[in-house]
């Protein structure tokens, strides 16, 4: 069956649509949106609120759409994406096309009209760099990773401007944190899945570079990532609880990173280091929530006796 052969499980549809969204990511941007939105200092409007993290996912999920639709004929020889709805031929690649332009057009509408313009910029460029320079790029260079981190790593920095409508410093260091999350945590991947990435044409730090290499760029990220990290208690973001969690969870990751180094059965490695880059970003993320500064969440609301409309 070709690739825009008609759509004859309807009863489907809806699920093959969620799959094209990659649902799990975009869980994580709705929890890294709302956490920014959290921790930034000043009330929010309610409308503004819905508006930051309903637009934030709908962006994220327009690009993971239109992310499928160009990977659709390299999804074919990766055995984790081979039976997504467009490479197994049951989802018209148009309908995909149509669905991930439209969802990210009117998401970023609405971040325009109920936000602010900072934040609409932001999206605008997690779209751009996620669909048309780090998906082609993919085939191209494995330091796609690395640009493709940019997008990954913007929703949390959406979620602060949404509150400041600016971007300083503590809401960079909440996106360097994402960013330099991601690096790992993808190298970690591309250890286990070689052949996967090989067969599918794409680059990868493992096969371009080596494994030393690529060892050795896991650990450099994540030195970065845990000095980031630890920057939060002296912009007065987050207090001693979290500095101490985040801690303890870096000195982890950092063994984590290292011992990859000597580790005879490298996969099983990287399988056990890419969950704990999980563990490690879902307990940091909720010691940053539980401690974060000066702001308490009776501040960060802000109910309109009307709704509100931009002039």
């Amino acid at each position: 069956m070709s690739e825009d052969t008609a759509y004859t499980q309807e009863p489907s549809l809806l699920k093959d649509l969620m799959v094209l969204m990659k649902p799990q990511i975009t869980a994580l941007v709705l929890i890294t949106t709302a956490g920014g939105i959290w921790m930034a200092p000043g009330p929010i409007r309610l409308s503004a609120l819905f508006a930051s993290l309903f637009g934030t996912l709908g962006v994220v999920v327009g690009a993971n759409t239109m992310n499928c639709y160009i990977e659709r004929e390299s999804d074919k020889f990766m055995g984790r994406t081979k039976n997504r709805p467009l490479p197994a031929g049951r989802l018209s690649s148009n309908k995909a096309l149509i669905c991930g332009l439209l969802i990210a057009f009117c998401s970023g509408y609405i971040i325009w009209y109920w936000v602010n313009l900072t934040t609409t910029y932001l999206a605008a460029i997690a779209f751009i760099s996620y669909v048309w320079i780090y998906t082609p790029m993919k085939r191209l260079s494995p330091q796609a990773l690395v640009v493709g981190s940019i997008p990954g790593a913007l929703p949390p920095l959406m979620g602060w401007t949404s509150v400041t409508g600016s971007i300083d410093l503590a809401g960079l260091v909440l996106f360097g944190i994402l960013f330099f999350w991601q690096i790992p945590h993808f190298i970690a991947i591309a250890f286990y899945r070689q052949r996967e990435y090989e067969r599918a044409g794409l680059k990868t730090f493992p096969s371009q570079y080596g494994h030393l290499n690529a060892l050795i760029q896991g650990v450099l990220w994540s030195i970065l990532l845990v000095m980031t990290s630890l920057l939060l208690l002296p912009l007065g973001v987050a207090g001693w609880l979290y500095t101490g969690i985040a801690s303890i969870l870096g000195a982890i990751l950092l063994w984590y990173s290292v011992i990859g180094f000597w580790e005879p059965q490298r996969n099983a490695w990287a399988r056990r280091f890419f969950l704990y880059t999980l563990i490690y970003l879902t307990v940091l993320f909720a010691a940053l929530v539980l401690d974060a500064g000066p702001m308490g969440p009776q501040e960060q609301l802000d109910i309109p006796q009307s709704i509100y409309l931009p002039s």
